[in-house]
């Protein structure tokens, strides 16, 4: 069995995946003039649309898609973005709170800002070779896409700690472990999904008491 995972390990993987997914959330945006109250709704809905296609996409292989780090981890990565989405509309600025709301949602762990705060100002590269592996060079090429499959790959540091992301229902679990069919309903689980992260961030942004 492995050794669970420590809270530098996972800080230092969700602050990258932070420092790669802010900007790309920044750019998508939502449209300026939506309503407050339909903003998170936005984030959980309409750009589920379009990320739920990408983190179901792993499913085309159905029941093997499990066997490879790809369904968690493509999944986390999109989740992660809307999470970040829902964070940018309640004014969430500093990284160790993005991090920290991060960790709640998605791994379902108790990693409050100030406890991240001093794992962030840790030396650069502390655990780079260990948690993430070598680093890769600058390539200049752009697009969410490629983005997503970075975060992805950050994310499969730690694959052991992602079965706590908010999945979506049975029955669509079930359909998605089919061969081709899965898609479908890889869509529709990664969908549901979505929009369960997009308001477990709203609610733990909204009832810090209760998170």
């Amino acid at each position: 069995m492995a050794a669970p995972l420590s809270d530098a390990v996972v800080v230092d993987v969700l602050r990258r995946v932070d420092r790669l997914l802010t900007p790309l959330a920044t750019r998508l945006g939502r449209p300026p003039t939506l309503p407050r109250r339909e903003r998170d709704e936005w984030w959980a809905d309409r750009v589920s649309r379009v990320a739920a296609g990408v983190s179901a996409a792993p499913r085309f292989a159905g029941k093997l898609a499990d066997l490879l780090p790809l369904q968690n981890t493509v999944g986390t990565a999109v989740q992660s973005l809307v999470v970040l989405g829902v964070a940018g509309e309640h004014g969430v600025e500093a990284p160790a709170e993005r991090v920290s709301l991060l960790a709640t949602v998605l791994l379902d762990r108790d990693l409050p800002a100030e406890r991240v705060t001093p794992l962030l100002a840790r030396a650069k590269g502390a655990y780079v070779e260990g948690t993430l592996g070598p680093r890769e060079e600058r390539t200049g090429v752009s697009g969410a896409a490629k983005t997503l499959w970075r975060a992805a790959r950050l994310l499969a540091r730690i694959d052991d700690a992602l079965d706590a992301r908010p999945k979506g229902r049975l029955g669509a679990r079930v359909l998605s472990n089919l061969p081709v069919v899965g898609l479908a309903g890889g869509y529709f689980a990664e969908r549901e999904g979505l929009r369960r992260a997009a308001a477990r961030a709203a609610d733990v942004l909204e009832n810090p008491v209760r998170a």
